[in-house]
């Protein structure tokens, strides 16, 4: 039988791997235009959303259009059919086609945007560029009977708590009495109402991120055998994952700026890069960014890497990096065509997951709007 996901299930596929909060502030990220209130037969992963990329869409019948770059980044004062921009909503809205965007919180998102460039350009040993986001950590303790801590501790790590570092289902338990009463209208799972009952428990303590409280106190609750389970929550002032724009880390083997000129063309399948040479050292430490680089030289710069691969150079800000020292290579702003291959696999499996038919394509319009002659 055919089984057709919602647009928001879709939606809350993307944003269970790149949360909204992920987002700069101020970033128009989320519903640009149509409802996540219908189904969806199929999905289509664009990087922007121009005219002709809805033509395709069309074409292919999608009803769901996921872009990196917001259809309405900046605020429209009007709809003007005559224009580009207004005809593009235009067929949006008169072929039911839902267009959301993921741009910030898909570049910050652990193994999104540019974790997916780092791969494809080989980096080991790497770290965020730039942090612009914290979890915020919190404890959780339960008190359970010694049978079922087992079953409680299992339930809450798989739920992603107590995961620290490279280390998954991290608890720690101490032995207790858990004295209580049952009062009329309880159904205790052990002792009788109105009688006062002492019982040996454990107390189980675990850290977790706060975006997955509920999730980790539903788990919790399910496998607890207690009518009321008793349990605390505490904020800890420990630092959480940091997350961010950009990847620093390095090559398998030094180059030097034409080999890393050529790596960087073969990486991103392009015809040319432009270069900014800022010394004759080997490279081997590179820092990358999609998009926009422009804000992100002086933080190569005092990570130690030896280039910088992103997009949209100023002139000026190509001479600064030269004079400090730094190689740079403009590889262009359409090298975050990388994330539709990488969001259709997010999405593609995690309807595949739910047992969904609806298909995942990607847009095969190239939207670089630069082209060398």
């Amino acid at each position: 039988m055919t089984k057709w996901a919602s647009v928001q299930h879709c939606i809350s596929i993307l944003e269970s791997f790149a949360p909204k909060r992920y987002a700069y502030e101020g970033d128009p990220i989320g519903l640009q235009v149509g409802t996540l209130q219908k189904k969806t037969t199929k999905v289509m992963i664009a990087l922007d959303v121009l005219e002709e990329v809805v033509d395709e869409a069309i074409e292919k019948k999608a009803d769901l259009i996921i872009a990196h770059h917001p259809l309405m980044y900046i605020p429209l004062k009007r709809i003007d059919t005559s224009t580009a921009k207004g005809r593009t909503i235009q067929k949006l809205l008169q072929h039911d086609i839902t267009v959301y965007a993921a741009h910030t919180n898909l570049d910050v998102a652990e193994g999104g945007v540019n974790d997916w460039l780092a791969d494809a350009l080989k980096l080991q040993n790497r770290a965020v560029l730039q942090s612009s986001y914290e979890e915020e950590l919190l404890k959780l303790a339960v008190f359970v009977p010694a049978s079922h801590a087992e079953r409680v501790r299992e339930a809450l790590g798989n739920a992603g708590a107590g995961h620290i570092g490279q280390y998954s289902h991290c608890s720690f338990t101490t032995n207790g009495t858990g004295n209580f009463m049952p009062l009329e209208g309880s159904s205790p799972f052990i002792g009788k109402q109105g009688i006062m009952e002492s019982v040996e428990e454990v107390k189980i303590e675990t850290i977790l991120p706060a975006s997955i409280l509920n999730k980790a106190v539903s788990a919790m609750l399910n496998a607890h055998p207690y009518e009321e389970a008793a349990y605390d929550i505490y904020p800890v002032n420990n630092p959480g994952q940091k997350l961010g724009i950009g990847q620093i880390g390095t090559l398998p083997s030094p180059m030097n700026l034409e080999e890393l000129a050529a790596h960087v063309k073969n990486a991103f399948s392009l015809k040319a890069v432009r270069a900014v040479k800022g010394h004759d050292r080997p490279i081997q430490k590179i820092a990358v960014v999609g998009g926009d680089g422009n804000k992100f030289i002086k933080g190569a710069i005092s990570k130690g890497a030896d280039a910088l691969i992103t997009g949209d150079i100023y002139y000026h800000n190509a001479h600064d990096a030269m004079e400090e020292g730094l190689t740079v290579i403009d590889a262009g702003h359409n090298i975050e065509k990388i994330m539709k291959h990488g969001l259709q696999r997010v999405i593609d499996e995690g309807l595949k997951k739910d047992h969904y038919s609806t298909e995942v394509i990607v847009s095969e319009i190239h939207t670089d709007p630069f082209t060398f002659v």
